[in-house]
């Protein structure tokens, strides 16, 4: 049995390497069943429940507050290893940590201070930013709104895309007021107002329930609205960088998944090809050259992901110290997050592809649900697609034009 998983999980960065035993036992529990839940539509309510109770989502908080005062590397990397467990509850938590970079990690008031002490008490903050009728592509003015009643506001709109969220205790939505001022709002998930449905109908990712979220004249508090702003949220240049890497080292857990799922496969087999040079599934040449494969791809997916995070820590930190160059250290890791994304996830799509090359037909089987892999990694890189990642890196690269500081990248 595994050992259970508790608040001592969380530590701080310089104990954690995301090597702990801790953080094993919840990796493990984690992935138990995964493949099963998605096969059967078992949501994940009882794993999120468990990072719930370890206080994972406070990773990135300082130690002072109770947080582990994790740098984004050592992050990544655990993001990576979630992943890797599985997809889902990995991309569940994708928006939960996008908010704590933005309003939670450096508190402002008391009010994101409030917020800051929900996340070390284990909180889990969802996200509904997206509508599906936008009228005008590129637009950024939402048309969920914000409209004054009395000192507060009520909020009115219909998002899609909600990923998370109906396993979170907040969300936050994007809005905007009647002057076309945009603006961030959290608030608690079971405000009278707020309906969460799970009609999510992807390929991939069945369990993030990545679905619609109505708001009917919920009531939310002035203090809990914080209007975009050069130095605030989302008005920050790049402020997206960070949620675009997260769908990236998910892609790099499942490569990472897809390896240890062939190699079990292969030691597992008894039965091989009809024209297999070896007479043991284990010491067939063509077998470990695939394995070897996939083996590289999950490799340079993890060091790509790796690498940007890195530039990603060195631009929050100057931002924090009020550098004057921030800004080209944040288009940096911007650039970095573009190219890994191109590269985790054509190798992540790649070995989601290649395990059926090891397993042969008896692979394809429901039960098995392998498909999944290459049904997560398709999705995920779906999300704001290569094409237009590897023309903005090329134009940046021939004319020195910078990446677009918002949306995608």
């Amino acid at each position: 049995m595994n050992k259970p998983v508790s608040a001592t999980s969380l530590q701080p960065s310089d104990r954690l390497d995301s090597q702990s035993p801790d953080i094993d036992a919840l990796l493990s529990r984690i992935a138990e069943g995964a493949g099963q839940r998605e096969r059967e539509r078992i949501l994940p309510f009882a794993e999120v429940d468990l990072i719930r109770k370890a206080r994972l989502g406070a990773l990135r908080l300082p130690v002072d507050v109770g947080g582990a005062g994790a740098s984004i590397r050592t992050l990544f990397e655990l993001v990576i290893r979630l992943g890797a467990a599985d997809a889902n509850v990995a991309h569940i938590l994708r928006n939960h940590f996008s908010v704590v970079e933005r309003l939670v990690r450096r508190p402002r008031d008391e009010q994101h201070r409030q917020w800051q002490k929900a996340v070390t008490d284990g909180a889990i903050i969802g996200l509904a930013a997206t509508e599906l009728d936008t009228p005008k592509v590129g637009n950024v003015t939402p048309n969920t709104t914000l409209t004054a009643d009395g000192d507060d506001y009520l909020l009115n709109g219909t998002k899609y895309y909600s990923t998370g969220t109906l396993y979170s205790d907040y969300v936050l939505v994007r809005a905007a007021d009647t002057a076309g001022a945009n603006a961030a709002v959290l608030i608690p998930v079971k405000r009278e107002g707020i309906e969460l449905i799970d009609d999510w109908d992807g390929l991939g990712q069945r369990l993030t329930a990545t679905g619609t979220t109505h708001f009917r004249n919920v009531r939310v508090k002035r203090q809990e609205v914080v209007f975009d702003a050069p130095d605030a949220g989302y008005g920050i240049p790049y402020s997206n960088t960070f949620a675009q890497l997260f769908l990236t080292a998910i892609n790099a857990g499942i490569a990472r998944a897809v390896l240890q799922d062939a190699t079990e496969l292969v030691r597992s087999r008894k039965r091989t090809f009809y024209y297999a040079p070896s007479e043991t599934p284990v010491d067939d040449p063509l077998l470990q050259q695939t394995v070897g494969q996939i083996a590289s791809g999950a490799f340079a997916a993890e060091t790509v992901v790796l690498a940007a995070a890195e530039a990603l820590d060195a631009a929050t930190d100057a931002f924090d110290a009020g550098d004057a160059n921030a800004v080209d250290a944040a288009h940096k890791a911007a650039l970095l997050s573009a190219k890994a994304k191109i590269v985790a996830d054509e190798l992540a799509i790649r070995s989601g592809s290649l395990l059926f090359d090891v397993g042969g037909a008896s692979a394809t089987k429901k039960a098995t649900n392998f498909d999944r892999h290459w049904r997560n990694a398709r999705t995920l890189a779906s999300h704001n697609p290569n094409n237009f990642k590897a023309r903005s890196i090329g134009q940046y690269e021939i004319s020195g034009t910078p990446l677009p500081a918002k949306g995608f990248f």
